[in-house]
Parts: C-alpha cells; sequence; structure tokens
C-alpha cells in the first residue's frame, strides 16, 4: 500500500459520523503509535508522524473545537506539512521533565537542540531539518519542550531504511544532551511504510 502524503477536505469525516467511530480509530491508532516512538535519552521521546497521525489529530481537534469547515482548512493547513513526503521522515520530538522548575532549567540550556537530531542509517547519518512555521529556540536559548523535525532521504537512504534488519539509529547532539537509541526491527518496519 502506497503511503498517503496529504491530508484534503475531502479526507475529513463530518464531527458527528466522527465521533461514532472515535474510541475505535484512537484504539487502533494507539496501537500503532507503539512502533512509531523512540525514546533518545532521559527526556525526549521521537514521535514519527504520518497521514494516519494527522488525520487523527485533525480530527481531534475538530471534534473538540467543532469549528467546522473553516477551521478544517486551518488544521490541514498546519499538520500536512508534519506528513512524510515519502522520501523523508518526520518527528515531533518531546522534551518530557514532570517537575516544572527542573523542566524550565533544563531546557534552557538546549536552545538550538533541534539542530542537532539524526537519524543513522547502517552508519550512514542524516541531520535533521527543523519545521520553520516558527522558532522554536528563544533569543535566550531556551528550547521548547515540543520540536518538528524533518529527515530528508536521499533514494538510497530510503532503499536502505525500508532493508530488514538494517540498524537505525535515532539521536540528538547537542553539547547538553548528546544521547542516541537504536531503533527495534518493529519501529523500522512501520515507520519504512512512510517510505515510497
Amino acid at each position: 500500500m502506497t503511503a498517503r502524503h496529504e491530508i484534503t477536505l475531502a479526507d475529513i469525516m463530518p464531527v458527528a459520523e466522527y465521533a461514532k467511530v472515535r474510541m475505535i480509530r484512537r484504539k487502533e491508532l494507539a496501537a500503532r503509535k507503539k512502533n512509531r516512538r523512540v525514546d533518545v535519552g532521559p527526556h525526549v521521546t521521537f514521535y514519527f508522524e504520518n497521514y494516519d497521525t494527522m488525520w487523527s489529530q485533525v480530527h481531534e481537534m475538530l471534534y473538540i473545537e467543532k469549528g467546522g469547515a473553516e477551521q478544517a482548512k486551518d488544521e490541514i493547513a498546519a499538520y500536512n506539512p508534519l506528513i512524510p513526503n515519502g522520501r523523508e521522515l518526520v518527528a515531533t520530538f518531546m522534551i518530557e521533565i514532570d517537575d516544572p522548575h527542573r523542566r524550565k532549567r533544563v531546557l534552557g540550556t538546549l536552545g538550538g537542540v533541534e539542530e542537532t537530531a539524526f537519524v543513522m542509517i547502517n552508519g550512514e547519518k542524516v541531520a535533521s531539518k527543523p519545521e520553520e512555521d516558527q522558532d522554536r529556540t528563544t533569543a535566550e536559548g531556551k528550547a521548547s519542550s515540543v520540536q518538528f523535525v524533518h529527515f530528508p532521504l536521499t533514494d538510497a537512504q530510503a532503499q536502505a531504511f525500508k532493508t530488514p534488519g538494517v540498524q537505525v539509529i535515532v539521536g540528538l547532539g547537542h553539547p547538553n544532551y548528546s544521547h542516541m537509541a537504536v531503533v527495534s526491527e518493529a519501529v523500522r518496519a512501520e515507520l519504512a511504510g512512510d517510505l515510497d
């Protein structure tokens, strides 16, 4: 099955129809999302996005806010950039620290962390390209706890990524947060479906 790369208005269910299938859809997506996340170090989790995760996000926003067709256009415009284009992986990564004082202190030392994310495929490093909708590091050097990054792949890298058993590593190379994690085969196989 070919991955879809864009949500259109035709893909949007009426809120009343979505409400009928919402719990089933959320349960199915939660099962899939288990193989779309990678913990990197003690505080960061990468959540790899695709058409299905963004379709669900758009519908959840419409379900909660009930903004109708105008809101649907805005949500689609906001979330379509986070759907992989067939030659990239796209991730939301979250810096998750429960204690608010510690979180503030740590985020204050992680300015530019989004620039240091990478994926390594069989030893070949692919640097992140942060989402450009807004600057997620303040002028004072404080990082946002939510970051959006793209990993553009060459045809050869995409082919290698789709090879069962290939070693894939996700990491961050920030001076104050330098951690890597080997991607499980189940996660690699799930994410390979994002590539044409």
